[in-house]
């Protein structure tokens, strides 16, 4: 089975294969998986032209702008004339795109969406997505939860186009807390993390005030925050000021991907405050590598922690819900949920898991193809 791989989006500013293959880890290791019992390609839009293998896939990439329409047409007839049985699209922000690319190829060859971040469109553009659904086979969510909110939209024509498969995983293993706090020099009892950037979205304003109450209670607590950018770092900063104890709190700033797996090693616990993910790449991480979830009641994290029953999930935007968690997190046997987290990464979450979900879909329908 040829499976190819391929998104309609341009990454300017990079030119080295080897350095966007390992920014993009998080979506490689599904393909190097899926290159185990299939040809895998995968076609990467840099600026860099040229073709790469490895771990079994073969990367080509094109240094084009598949922006405008030329550029779609050209990386649609690319894709053609590689002859793939099935075609993986990364995202669902692309009907056009994806309504010529049907048109390019035989009947026989799946098209595949793999849900990202995106949300249901409006206006004429959701009427491209509901036209574009007649061109695609399957899709990909995190959740069936959150696909059948596109069916229940009038997008997706049927629920049994839904896959259940989360679109990216961790790179990351568990290791040891001890030798993980020498490198990071991270301290406290117990230890909280987290990641993102400092957006309303991420919400880090209701994390902080959430954590601080709870710190008040806990003296020997520490939060760390690893954050990319400096949207709300002001206000992040005004209100760790204003704390009981200002150190209970570390704005720890810009991380590099490649260094954060000891700092996930160091820590007890994930925090999250997102409104909405398409998947949680950062709460992934922290589970492959043992961190007890405290997460936002929102689908994708809903599924993430099986429920609330691999972690604890609370109101977003609702600081006083957060601390009410936090203090729940004393009924917790940290050793046995650590080893069920670790066990629901690997056996839902993984590389090989995920890649399994689609693994199974690809070739069940091989065998029962769809009536022309």
């Amino acid at each position: 089975m040829h499976i190819l791989s391929a998104g309609y989006s341009h990454t300017r500013g990079v030119d080295s294969p080897l350095e966007w293959l390992s920014r993009i880890g998080f979506y490689t290791g599904i393909l190097e998986e899926l290159a185990k019992d299939n040809r895998v390609t995968s076609i990467e839009q840099i600026d860099y032209d040229g073709i790469v293998e490895r771990n079994g896939v073969e990367y080509h990439f094109l240094n084009s702008r598949p922006g405008v329409s030329k550029g779609v047409a050209k990386l649609n007839r690319y894709i053609r004339d590689l002859t793939p049985d099935v075609v993986l699209i990364n995202g669902l922000s692309f009907p056009l795109q994806v309504i010529n690319l049907r048109s390019m190829l035989p009947s026989r060859t799946k098209i595949i969406l793999l849900h990202r971040a995106d949300k249901p469109a409006k206006g004429i553009k959701r009427g491209l997505q509901v036209f574009a659904d007649r061109c695609v086979d399957h899709y990909a969510f995190i959740s069936e939860e959150m696909g059948n909110s596109w069916v229940k939209k009038g997008i997706i024509s049927s629920r049994k186009k839904i896959i259940e498969a989360i679109d990216a995983s961790s790179v990351f293993n568990y290791g040891n807390r001890e030798e993980a706090r020498n490198i990071t020099g991270v301290s406290g009892n117990p230890v909280f993390l987290w990641v993102g950037r400092l957006e309303a979205n991420k919400d880090p304003v209701t994390v902080v005030k959430g954590f601080q109450k709870y710190a008040a209670e806990n003296r020997d607590a520490r939060l760390y925050m690893i954050f990319q950018d400096n949207g709300l770092l002001n206000e992040v900063k005004r209100l760790v000021a204003e704390s009981e104890d200002p150190d209970c709190i570390r704005l720890i700033g810009k991380v590099e991907r490649d260094d954060l797996e000891p700092w996930y090693n160091s820590a007890d616990y994930f925090i999250s405050g997102s409104h909405y993910e398409g998947s949680g790449i950062s709460v992934v991480e922290a589970m492959s590598c043992g961190c007890i979830p405290i997460l936002t009641n929102i689908v994708s994290f809903r599924k993430l922690s099986l429920n609330g029953t691999c972690g604890v999930l609370y109101k977003a935007g609702n600081a006083d819900a957060l601390y009410n968690a936090l203090n729940r997190l004393g009924e917790i046997d940290k050793d046995e949920m650590r080893e069920r987290i670790l066990s629901v990464f690997s056996e839902n979450f993984s590389f090989r898991a995920i890649a399994g979900k689609l693994n199974s879909v690809i070739h069940h329908n091989a065998h029962n193809p769809t009536p022309a």
